[in-house]
């Protein structure tokens, strides 16, 4: 079967950032997908992910062709959601944790408010992680301004109108997923209930600024058509360093190669990003894949500790990004050759 490198150009020009993943040019030429394509990609994710990527690695396992049953959802959220949470936590001097086990939220605080970065499952869970969180750690979730949702999906959403309608926070997402909300829904679950109403809508590139502090946010198509990507700066004891939050990571869509085409040309360009602005720490909307408990844990044990365990260095960041770029098109390659 041969590539498709002229509908990749197409996806470019489809979610608006043609020119930034630089595929707006002539797209590279791929070997035919084959079993020797598929295990070329998982050895270079392999060897990409050493010793120290093993769950972000774990994007190369055969992806379903097909989307869960609705019932099955349902009582596999219902188990994720009901795992104890673990305690909220600082990771930086101005960043906080306040998610679950199986979703995450980080509280960014700054002078003028909160920039919070996602919103977890329900309204339940908003209260009792996100507001019972910020208190723990000293914070007044009145001063919440901003809910920057990182894509489309309920996990992420589900507690955004409760907090934007108890303290006023205004709620943003990227254009694309805004409207994939308003049209067709990709996943809905009474588990959920509605998405939030559209209030700001970003582009690739935009930014939420608050109290000196800056987000830029890239779109990056994959997981969701509008996932975004927010980068910014944290500080640990005296020292600056630049974080890059991935929005949306799972192959949860079934059967759709021009989502992993969009993945991995989305890892590749926040890749160059990551190199060109000497991102050196990468975060994630599940604990999971970033390592996140278990790197509050130790700082729990050793707050004074020089080294930050979330700061893992540019080349690792990149690392990250090339295990999901090569496991993308290695479940590319296994779609492409079913019937």
């Amino acid at each position: 079967m041969n590539s498709h490198p002229q509908r990749l150009v197409g996806l470019c020009m489809l979610a608006g950032v043609a020119g930034l993943w630089g595929c707006a040019g002539p797209a590279r030429q791929a070997a035919a997908p084959s079993e020797a394509s598929i295990a070329a990609h998982v050895q270079a994710a392999t060897q990409a992910a050493g010793t120290d990527l093993g769950e972000v690695l774990t994007l190369c396992k055969p992806a379903p062709a097909t989307r869960a049953a609705q019932e099955d959802m349902d009582k596999g959220l219902r188990a994720l959601i009901n795992k104890p949470a673990p305690p909220p936590g600082r990771a930086f001097d101005h960043l906080y944790f306040v998610g679950g086990d199986w979703s995450s939220a980080w509280a960014i605080d700054t002078p003028e408010g909160i920039i919070l970065i996602d919103a977890l499952n329900t309204q339940m869970e908003a209260a009792a992680l996100i507001e019972g969180g910020l208190r723990k750690q000293g914070l007044e979730p009145a001063r919440i301004r901003y809910i920057i949702v990182s894509h489309g999906h309920g996990d992420h959403y589900g507690g955004a109108p409760y907090l934007a309608q108890k303290y006023g926070a205004r709620v943003v997402m990227s254009d694309l997923d805004w409207t994939m909300m308003e049209t067709r829904l990709e996943f809905a679950t009474p588990i959920w209930g509605a998405p939030p109403k559209r209030d700001i809508s970003v582009k690739d590139g935009d930014r939420v600024t608050l109290g000196g502090t800056t987000v830029t946010l890239y779109v990056i198509p994959g997981h969701t058509w509008g996932t975004l990507a927010p980068v910014f700066d944290v500080d640990w004891q005296g020292k600056k360093h630049r974080a890059l939050l991935w929005g949306g990571t799972g192959f949860n869509f079934g059967k759709d190669i021009p989502r992993l085409e969009a993945y991995s040309a989305s890892a590749q360009r926040m890749a160059g990003i990551a190199r060109s602005q000497g991102v050196d720490v990468m975060l994630s909307n599940h604990s999971r894949m970033d390592g996140s408990q278990a790197k509050l844990a130790k700082l729990r044990k050793d707050a004074g500790a020089p080294a930050n365990p979330f700061v893992i260095g540019q080349p690792t960041v990149e690392r990250t990004l090339t295990v999901m770029n090569e496991c993308a098109l290695a479940q590319r390659d296994r779609f492409a050759l079913m019937p």
